[in-house]
């Protein structure tokens, strides 16, 4: 599969070489090593691992998978499709045995993932409609999906162009699920693609990327914190700290805005987050929040492409931040894009790259 991969960028002129080569370009924190997961994908992004160790991972390409380590070598032996044909299937998520996976307007879930993948039935599971009350556009459209301790499940819902206003309150939010209707989390949210629950305090942390066009360096693309649901986070007033935009910034718009509680640079595009609540990693990087940063598409000179992780204190308060993983940015030469991070139980780390069509598995240099 592999090789026929190879062959069919070849004949598209666009094959560069590093995408497949191992990991050697790839730069992390000393005390850490990187291996392949899983290739031969599809734009993967958003993962969850199920309570039997398998990997169930949203495709931005339209499918669902599950992928297996029979074998616990840290590599996959075999994938499962689980849904096919669907519009941006990025987000995934799992309560009580259920996945819960997502389009654009659409959550979908299929009962007892794990009991139907054992039974190993032919074709594809039955697949139930959760809710199809979401915004249909593709711009920002795409999800990502978590549950919390009692099973609500949030979704985000970007806004519908670079920067305006408009007047469904579902645009520019993240939002969660209860008895069939969307309340909102956190609101005046530009465009978040990922979110995650601190593991002591439970608060909500999610990204938010900046509006284009004010230049290679403004505004911010920020990570912000949830201290009570329906704040607001200025967008399209203001980004970041204290830019105020060109277009809106002088509107009333009656809101108190909350500032970001760390800025990540401009242009840099954060795609995913996960706490890190393992026991594999150093005791000090316990709830730690690791931040891939998918990278930049219209800066004068690349940024981003590297994936970092946040120190917090007990407060739940930013300490720093330092880079975890670089290398997918060579000078100019864009060599793979982390979207997602995922911790596992077994304290590792899992990255899926949808540029380079593969999931990274980073271990201490005193595991396997």
């Amino acid at each position: 599969m592999r090789l026929k991969k190879l062959l069919f960028f070849c004949l598209l002129g666009t094959l560069n070489i590093d995408i497949f080569a191992s990991t050697e370009k790839l730069k992390l924190e000393p005390g850490f090593k990187i291996s392949v997961f899983a290739d031969n994908l599809d734009s993967p992004r958003q993962m969850v691992e199920g309570s039997d160790g398998t990997i169930f991972l949203g495709q931005r390409s339209g499918q669902i998978l599950a992928l297996v380590d029979s074998d616990n070598n840290g590599q996959v032996d075999s994938q499962r499709l689980l849904a096919d044909k669907l519009t941006y299937s990025t987000g995934v998520s799992i309560f009580e045995g259920d996945l819960y996976f997502s389009e654009i307007s659409k959550i979908w879930k299929i009962e007892n993932i794990e009991d139907w993948l054992k039974q190993n039935l032919s074709g594809l599971p039955k697949k139930i409609l959760v809710t199809a009350n979401l915004p249909k556009d593709k711009w920002h459209g795409w999800k990502w999906l978590k549950h919390n301790k009692n099973g609500e499940i949030y979704t985000n819902v970007g806004a519908p162009c670079n920067v305006c206003v408009s007047e469904n309150p579902q645009y520019a939010s993240i939002l969660k699920l209860v008895n069939g209707n969307w309340e909102p989390v956190a609101k005046g949210v530009r465009n978040s693609v990922g979110f995650d629950f601190h593991p002591i305090t439970q608060k909500m942390y999610f990204t938010d990327n900046g509006r284009d066009w004010l230049g290679d360096d403004s505004p911010s693309c920020e990570l912000n914190r949830v201290d009570k649901d329906g704040l607001f986070y200025g967008f399209p007033f203001k980004h970041a700290m204290n830019i105020k935009d060109p277009e809106y910034g002088d509107i009333q718009s009656g809101f108190e805005y909350v500032d970001p509680i760390l800025e990540l640079g401009a242009h840099v595009a954060p795609t995913g987050i996960s706490f890190y609540d393992g026991e594999m990693f150093p005791e000090n990087f316990k709830n730690n929040l690791f931040i891939s940063l998918h990278g930049s598409w219209n800066r004068s000179e690349k940024v981003g492409y590297k994936v970092i992780r946040v120190i917090l204190n007990e407060a739940g308060d930013v300490v720093d931040s330092k880079d975890f993983i670089t290398g997918w940015l060579d000078g100019e030469k864009v060599l793979g894009r982390p979207s997602a991070p995922l911790v596992l139980r077994d304290g590792s780390l899992l990255i899926s790259d949808d540029m380079a069509n593969v999931i990274y598995r980073v271990t201490s240099n005193s595991s396997s």
